[in-house]
């Protein structure tokens, strides 16, 4: 049954209670929503030329509208009721969990909008003109806006305003995580904490360092720089119009008083204008989130040193590296034709430098804490005393929903790992014409992080997702005649330098030197320090208090750990060859924006080449399909290991490495992996091709991109595919278990090599072999029903997959490298899982996981081939009969388990509702809440695309 979405506040009537708050507050019902300027008489502006035919559609949960004001946010607390456009696509969005099995082509705008240009004369909603050269025209169906300028300057205004109609309060927020000032902004509890210093460690950047990137742009970027810059300027004006207009009406985000930063009752206080730099602050924080590839030298040398412990140095090493996976040959890729070398281990690495065991210790962070420490409870006694005189009792639905913060606290801290895409060339569609689904996974949040938008003006002819605060383009959408999405390659660029320690006055250093060498001369490092205070606040009632966070910078990047190698003190630098540079960017969206520019696959190629976050491009029009992997590589020098610590020499630096502005060489689009008219594509952040290291551990047989690679070749195969059918191919792997469908078999054949004499375990596989008979799915019986069919064997799977890794491998590999590779890769992300890189209610699963290892174990203690082995087996020693005893003592373990301690329950889900585990919920960033959905493995933007005709 197809929900309803609750109509907006202003159309209802209101409750006692909220008018009741509305009224002292001396505000009457006028702030439940801006009301939009009605439809007026004259048609809507007209759409430029679309040649998708009516064939392109997109979705993005749970709805177009972002802000609620604070009448808007209290009924949404007491009444359940929602604003206008707020939440009329997460039901179609989380329909399709159910639907997908019976979808033809032309029941696609049952689960997804229309995305064609225009809105229809009788599809106007409201016509907004901010100023005379900008339109902006909302749809009555979504409210997506659609941006008409007749100059450049007018359509990027309108874009900046549109964006702060809809996501005012998620870009302020983020644009003070970006300052590092989230908790002075937005409040001190401990997940704002968190956040605010997983991020400050990353990019702490002062106001100079966000100058400086725009100087760099002026610079270097040329008339598309400077034409950039002007957008980007424009939009700024057009965010602050509208903040403007916004408070001086009252209609502003209630956030703002709920954190204290504007009187209810008074309208005292300041939205604080945005400045282009802002801008730069919001663009770090994406590519932080979902541009950034490698790190994790530190990590990964401790797990190397753990191995050469257990086994000694030359075994040590080469059990190490085939946990670290860099080249599977057993691996899925996207692009399956050439090699593209890059990163790989050198065969005599050199400069590489493991610190002295036991010697590393993490860099401190946070200094000089007051306050902020006591119990939530006693916080909220607190604050409610000192609030009651401030607003009315019946706001107290409203006290302390930020007590959890407003963001997650590792939401920059936990890997990446996101985005997929299906494009399937016109050689094997129905229509002849290439067919594409694609979109990015950035996690479920209310609002959500992107937002929906058309632009067109002189240069620029759009419609798709934009991060909110950073979309003076499109960023992930479609053109005229063209679409393009993205997913996270992740590739390393990132490196870790030992620096070695020094005094000015040629003593002995510590470990906790602040002074290093760079070419032969003792440098200070420079301190980077951010102080931050917060007070209580209606929303949150975590006790007053502050601290400073501190960071040192090197020539070689930010230090994040201390020890000794080889007894000389260093300090661990991370350096990011696109820290100081997340900006430089924003020259290849404009070029995908630009219909001038993008005319086939290679000038898309060729746009995609001037984005340097780490990236996975895809592309569809009518006749051509397309990939190209951007992102700044550099060029390390000869035979450095880039997945292990380097020393910080001339000899081991980057080729043309200047520290003054973090430059250097970089590969050339050449040697990215890249295709054009491959028969089909696929990525789900899996390997990108032959050659081409993978950055992390585990990217090996067992990958959740082989649910999509399975799925398309088949259709391939057969020929005819459709929009409806590919969507069904991603739709199946969105409710898929990897466990279940490409690892269980191989623990089936162990457990069955011989029989099984106790009852209860006999029961159990029995319900295992039927659930993977059935495609291992965790899907609702019918929908709506909350309850899986398999509901047991899913169960035993969720319980049984950790004690089964741990019984396969902890024997082998020992305590202390069992836990060091633990800390390389997590063993378990079931969509349950409240640990793990996702969290809890993340819909995003199985990215990262020990599958390809207990895979490749036991297809080896089976006597199976196996290309890639690890470098010994662990189940059992070895022996099939020792390893089916472990298997089977720890399937006993986990049959033994209750539901309610498989699901233990949190603030949103009872302990043992299996469904409700899994559930995606769109976590609040803002003051509104939406219902949960059913769990789905799927982008959180997506496009359906087949365009018919080409310019």
């Amino acid at each position: 049954m197809r929900r309803r979405t609750p109509r907006p506040i202003r159309h209802r009537k209101l409750t006692s209670t909220v008018l009741a708050a509305a009224a002292a507050l001396g505000l009457g019902v006028a702030l439940a929503a801006p009301v939009p300027q009605p439809a007026r008489a004259e048609p809507a502006a007209a759409a430029a030329t679309d040649y998708c035919g009516g064939q392109c559609s997109d979705i993005l949960p749970p709805g177009a509208t972002g802000n609620a004001t604070l009448a808007d946010i209290l009924a949404n607390r007491v009444l359940g009721t929602h604003p206008e456009h707020s939440t009329d696509q997460l039901g179609r969005y989380g329909d399709l969990a159910s639907g997908y099995p019976t979808l033809t082509d032309d029941k696609l705008t049952d689960f997804f909008n229309d995305s064609s240009f225009g809105v229809p004369a009788d599809q106007v909603a409201s016509v907004t003109k901010p100023r005379d050269d900008v339109t902006i025209t909302r749809d009555k169906k979504t409210g997506v806006p659609h941006i008409q300028g007749t100059t450049r300057e007018g359509t990027e205004f309108g874009a900046g305003y549109a964006a702060a109609q809809d996501r005012l309060w998620l870009m302020d927020l983020f644009r003070h995580v970006g300052r590092g000032e989230l908790t002075s902004f937005a409040g001190g509890a401990a997940a704002n904490q968190g956040l605010e210093q997983d991020f400050f460690r990353q990019a702490p950047y002062t106001e100079e360092d966000y100058q400086a990137q725009v100087a760099f742009i002026l610079a270097h970027g040329g008339e598309r720089g400077r034409q950039a810059l002007a957008d980007a300027q424009a939009y700024v004006d057009g965010i602050n119009a509208y903040a403007k207009k916004a408070k001086d009406g009252r209609y502003f985000p209630g956030e703002y008083v709920l954190t204290g930063h504007i009187d209810a009752i008074t309208n005292a206080g300041e939205i604080q204008p945005f400045k282009l730099t802002d801008l730069i602050a919001l663009a770090s924080v994406v590519g932080a989130l979902f541009g950034n590839g490698g790190g994790g030298e530190v990590e990964g040398a401790l797990s190397l040193l753990a191995a050469q412990q257990k086994y000694g140095l030359a075994e040590g090493t080469e059990v190490w590296e085939s946990f670290r996976e860099r080249n599977d040959p057993e691996a899925v890729l996207t692009v399956r034709d050439g090699s593209f070398p890059y990163a790989d281990k050198p065969a005599t690495p050199k400069g590489v430098a493991l610190p002295d065991p036991g010697s590393v210790t993490a860099e401190q962070l946070v200094y000089d804490r007051e306050g902020g420490a006591t119990t939530k409870a006693g916080a909220k006694d607190r604050t409610k005393a000192r609030t009651e005189a401030e607003a009315p009792a019946s706001l107290e639905p409203l006290r302390g929903i930020y007590d959890d913060g407003v963001l997650p606290r590792d939401l920059f801290s936990r890997k990446k790992g996101m985005s997929n895409a299906l494009v399937v060339s016109g050689k094997y569609t129905a229509s002849g014409h290439p067919v594409a689904v694609f979109g990015p996974q950035t996690g479920y949040f209310a609002p959500q992080l992107l937002m929906l938008q058309e632009l067109q003006g002189p240069g620029i002819s759009a419609r798709g997702a934009s991060f909110a605060g950073v979309g003076m383009y499109v960023q992930l959408g479609r053109g005229q005649d063209y679409a393009w999405s993205a997913t996270t390659a992740a590739q390393d660029i990132t490196d870790t330098y030992a620096v070695e320690l020094c005094s000015p006055d040629g003593s002995a250093p510590s470990k906790d030197a602040t002074y290093y060498r760079y070419h032969g001369a003792c440098l200070p490092m420079e301190k980077l320090e951010r102080r931050n205070a917060w007070k209580p606040t209606l929303a949150d009632s975590t006790a007053a208090g502050s601290y400073r966070m501190q960071v040192y910078r090197t020539n070689y990047g930010l230090v994040t750990h201390r020890a000794t190698v080889d007894g000389t003190p260093v300090a661990y630098t991370v350096l990011r060859s696109t820290y100081r540079h997340e900006a430089d960017s924003i020259i290849g969206f404009q070029m995908l924006n630009d219909p001038g520019y993008v005319t086939d696959a290679a000038s898309f190629q060729s746009a995609t080449q001037h984005i340097n976050y780490t990236f996975n491009w895809f592309y569809a029009d009518s006749r051509q399909t397309a990939y190209y992997n951007s992102g700044l590589n550099p060029v390390r020098a000869a035979d450095v290991d880039s997945s292990l610590p380097v020393r910080a020499q001339t000899a081991y630096e980057w080729r043309d490495f200047d520290p003054t502005a973090n430059t250097a060489a970089a590969t050339p689009p050449a040697e990215h992996p890249q295709s054009i008219d491959q028969d089909y594509y696929i990525s789900w952040n899996n390997k990108l091709a032959k050659g081409y290291s993978a950055a992390g551990f585990g990217n090996g047989s067992v990958h959740r991109g082989n649910l999509l690679d399975d799925r398309v070749r088949a259709l391939v195969r057969k020929g005819g595919v459709t929009r409806a059918a590919l969507t069904r191919a991603m739709a199946e792997a969105a409710v898929t278990d990897l466990r279940g469908e490409d690892v269980l078999p191989e623990l089936l054949k162990v457990l069955r090599s011989q029989p099984i004499d106790d009852p209860g375990l006999a029961t159990a596989v029995q319900r295992l072999e039927s659930w993977a008979a059935a495609g291992a799915q965790r899907r609702e019986t019918s929908a709506g029903s909350h309850t899986y069919g398999h509901a047991d064997a899913v169960r035993i799977m969720d319980a049984w997959w950790p004690l089964l890794v741990e019984a396969e491998f902890g024997p082998g590999l020992g305590d202390d490298l069992y836990d060091a590779l633990r800390a390389n890769l997590t063993v378990d992300e079931a969509p349950s899982a409240g640990h793990g890189p996702t969290g809890s209610h993340a819909g995003s699963s199985f990215q990262y996981g020990w599958w390809s290892y207990v895979d490749k174990d036991l297809r080896t203690v089976l006597g199976e081939d196996v290309a890639g082995p690890l470098a010994r087996p662990y189940c059992g020693g070895g022996e099939l009969s020792a390893c089916r005893d472990a298997l089977l003592t720890s399937l006993k373990t986990a049959v033994a388990k209750t539901p309610a301690q498989v699901y233990p329950g949190d603030d949103n889900c009872s302990a043992g509702d299996q469904w409700c585990a899994d559930a995606i919920i769109q976590r609040p960033v803002g003051g509104l809440t939406h219902n949960k959905i059913s769990w789905q493995n799927r982008p959180t933007y997506q496009q359906v695309v087949e365009f018919r005709a080409h310019r």
